[in-house]
């Protein structure tokens, strides 16, 4: 079962969140036929974007994390609700890669590197907010990282990780 769980220090000088998303990676996966690394790419993608999303305060707002790597999976694009409901793609979802040296899929090669990562958040004012931010890597968690250090003047360590089995499922 998806969850997202939340907490904050007693002083508020620290929050944590954390989600466990295999429902929705699963499912995106199986709507988009993507191969593996596209598959690990989408899930970081929509964990991060649906915990980001339920973080916003109001009916009708949404959270938009489009991330334009240069990389052969193209655009990875996530769309999130305050409830945390989130739909996204990439562009390419039949990218195949080698494995690291470290055994491990390389995201950062499929997204790229040389590009940018993009935030919009709309909370149904007349204009929504707009935050980019260049990648770091491409891995996605440490974008976000940068998302918040930079365009939100918050301090953030981000890990995302999608398991995929040797199956292909999540």
């Amino acid at each position: 079962m998806d969850r997202i769980v939340r907490a904050i220090s007693s002083d508020g000088m620290v929050q944590a969140a954390a989600i466990s998303s295999r429902g929705i990676v699963e499912r995106a996966r199986q709507i988009h036929k993507t191969l593996p690394v596209a598959t690990a790419a989408l899930g970081r993608a929509l964990s991060g974007c649906s915990l980001m999303g339920n973080a916003l305060k109001g009916n009708g707002a949404s959270l938009t994390l489009q991330i334009k790597g240069g990389g052969p999976l193209g655009t990875v694009l996530a769309v999130s609700d305050p409830e945390g409901n989130v739909r996204g793609y990439v562009v390419n979802p039949a990218v195949d890669l080698p494995l690291r040296p470290d055994g491990k899929l390389d995201v950062g090669a499929a997204v790229g590197s040389e590009g940018t990562l993009t935030v919009i958040k709309d909370l149904n004012m007349k204009e929504p907010y707009v935050g980019t931010v260049d990648l770091l890597g491409g891995e996605i968690a440490e974008d976000i990282a940068a998302y918040f250090v930079e365009s939100e003047q918050i301090p953030t360590a981000c890990g995302l990780g999608v398991l995929v089995d040797r199956d292909q499922s999540v």
